[in-house]
Parts: structure tokens; C-alpha cells; sequence
């Protein structure tokens, strides 16, 4: 029997089988990704993970999922380097001011170089990596990078004078401890995770720091001064297992590298809005005072004690083969442009 259009019954009906077994439209392979992080979920680093996530599962359409493990459930603050190199994780961030051997190049933003806020610190980061790229990230793919707001001190006492601070306990970390010493504190060393039971107990007696950390750490609670020294911050790194990266296909990779940029910036400005936001609200629930140091004050603190520290790095840094001198003004340079200011 034929159809009206001339194929026979039989014919037709075996055409259309076939088709019905023929594959439709291939679905993209669904990927999950582990990233680890340090301090606990209310801190920026973490929120700036959890928003990463957001907008990668988003751009990605779903294909990948990313599951975040903050806190150190995954991964510790000093093995978070060689924990994705080795795979234990596929994603981690990183505070590079904890290595500061390791991280030569990019720990120059731990340096007082005086950069103005957290936005501008992490795109000249950004910049730096781009430009140096340091062979200690050589064994991983870097997503993004990013820097705190500068650091501040958070005292149980209050500190007005280079004299209140001689001897006094605080907190702080990598290159930060350099500035203490010139003038007068004792630096204690420890990722930020531990510091809140540090100071109830007295081990410390504040934090040299960004300030964020008084509120989404509660650290208001215990310190209830605040001396604005905006100086040193501390750089971030957000790194990738290279055989993770290396599955990944193209059209991710393009959106991963996409977002490390826009992070960076995003990561900064939010820092910046939360550190004011922290301000504000330890003022109004715990009654902190902030102390404002005077211009000569500021100058002697933040110019005259600590400018040997940069001379140092250079001259060491130097030494040991790297451009120092180099790396130092275009962190500068950069900052400056990023600022809206007019470099020479």
C-alpha cells in the first residue's frame, strides 16, 4: 500500500523508527566544583565566595555548581595553597599576607603604601598579577584577586599616642607586624578564625586590622576604640586546581575568566561599603569610640616610622632578583590612577 505522496506504508513507517532513535540535542555534562574558604560565613572573604558561586551557576546556566565550605571545614588558612594544588579542593581562597616568602610579588600590597581603600586595592592587585605573573601561582589558575580595606586598630583600651601602644598585645599578621614594632606593640600571629576567642581570653588585647571585623566578627563587643590609621591591607588570592581548570570546557573557562576582574571589583567596593557599615553600627549598639589621629600624628605614624619598612623590602627583594623598585611604583602608579589622581 501506498501513502498519497508515493512511499509505501512500510517504508515510511520504518523512516520514522529511525528517527526516533536518533539522538536529540546533546546536553552539556554537568559540573560540580568544591570551594574552600577560611574564615567564617559572615566575613567578606566568604560572601565574596558565595556571590562568586551565585553568578557562575547563573552565567554558566546551571551547568556548573559550585559547593562552598567556609569556615576551614574543608580547608585550613596555611594549606590552602598546596590543599588545591594537591586536589583536596578545587577552588580555595587564600590570605597571601599569611606566606609572605611564598607570595613575594603580590604581598608588596601588604606594604604602608598608603592605598586608599579596599576597590582600588584589589584592582592594582589585579594589575600586579597580571603584569608580574609570579611563578608562585604557576601551578594553579588564578580566578581573582582582592585585598581588605586598610587596617585600623581595635583596642580595649584606647590608643591616642605612640606611648599607649608600647607594649600593648595586638593581633595582626604578615607584613603588618613590621609596622607594630616600629611603633611600639607586639605583634601576635594568627589567622583571623582564631582571633575572637583570643580576645576574650586575653590573649590579645586587640586587632591591627580592617574593620569589618567589628561587626561581622562581634569584635565590637570586646574592643571598644578604634584608632584610624588606615594603613596596611592584606591580598587575597582565589586560586584553582590546574587539572580541574584544564576539564573545564571552554565556554566555562571564557565565563570564569570573565568574572576575575568584575570580582576584584565587586569584592572591593562591597568591602568598602561594609567597613563603613561596621563604623556605624559599632558606634550605635556598643558605643565605640574612634579616635582620628592629627595630621602630625599621621605623618610621624604612617610616613616617618614605617617609610624604612618599604626601603627594606626593596633593597631585600631586590637581592633575591625581583623588581622590587619596579613593583613598588606601579603600585603606586596604579593606585594613584584608580584613585582619580594624576601620576608624575
Amino acid at each position: 500500500m501506498k501513502s498519497k505522496l508515493g512511499f509505501s506504508t512500510g517504508l515510511l513507517s520504518a523512516v520514522l523508527f529511525a528517527l526516533t532513535l536518533m539522538p536529540g540535542p546533546l546536553q552539556a555534562k554537568s559540573i560540580t566544583l568544591s570551594y574552600a574558604n577560611f574564615p567564617p560565613a559572615p566575613t567578606f572573604p566568604c560572601v565574596q565566595m558565595e556571590r562568586w558561586k551565585e553568578e557562575v551557576e547563573k552565567r554558566t546556566d546551571g551547568q556548573v555548581s559550585v559547593q562552598t565550605y567556609p569556615g576551614g571545614t574543608l580547608l585550613g588558612a596555611k594549606d590552602m595553597m598546596d590543599g588545591v594544588i594537591q586536589g583536596q579542593a578545587d577552588i580555595g581562597c587564600l590570605c597571601m599576607a599569611y606566606q609572605p616568602g611564598r607570595f613575594k610579588i603580590t604581598n608588596g600590597l601588604a606594604l604602608p603604601l598608603r592605598i586608599p581603600n579596599a576597590r582600588v586595592g584589589s584592582m592594582v592587585l589585579w594589575d600586579i598579577y597580571q603584569k608580574y605573573q609570579p611563578k608562585a601561582f604557576d601551578q594553579v589558575k588564578v580566578l581573582t584577586m582582592f585585598t581588605t580595606a586598610p587596617s585600623n586598630i581595635m583596642s580595649k583600651k584606647p590608643i591616642r599616642t605612640l606611648g599607649d601602644m608600647e607594649g600593648y598585645d595586638l593581633r595582626a599578621s604578615g607584613g603588618a607586624a613590621q609596622i607594630l614594632k616600629k611603633w611600639g606593640a607586639n605583634q601576635i600571629g594568627m589567622p583571623m578564625s582564631e582571633t575572637p576567642p583570643a580576645l576574650q581570653k586575653g590573649v590579645v588585647q586587640g586587632v591591627f586590622s580592617s574593620l569589618e571585623v567589628m561587626k561581622d566578627l562581634k569584635f565590637a563587643e570586646f574592643c571598644p576604640y578604634i584608632t584610624m590609621t588606615k594603613t596596611v591591607l592584606y591580598p587575597f588570592a582565589v586560586v584553582m586546581n590546574m587539572d580541574a581548570w584544564n576539564k573545564l570546557p571552554q565556554d566555562v573557562q571564557k565565563v570564569f575568566e570573565e568574572l576575575g576582574p568584575q570580582q576584584a571589583s565587586w569584592t572591593g567596593t562591597y568591602m568598602d561599603r561594609q567597613v563603613q557599615e561596621s563604623i556605624a553600627w559599632s558606634k550605635e549598639k556598643h558605643g565605640v569610640e574612634v579616635i582620628e589621629l592629627s595630621p602630625e600624628q599621621d605623618a610621624r605614624w604612617n610616613k616617618t616610622l614605617v617609610a624604612p619598612i618599604v626601603d627594606s623590602w626593596i633593597e631585600d627583594h631586590q637581592a633575591k632578583g625581583i623588581p622590587a623598585a619596579k613593583v613598588v611604583k606601579d603600585i603606586r602608579d596604579f593606585s594613584a590612577m584608580y584613585n582619580g589622581e594624576f601620576v608624575n
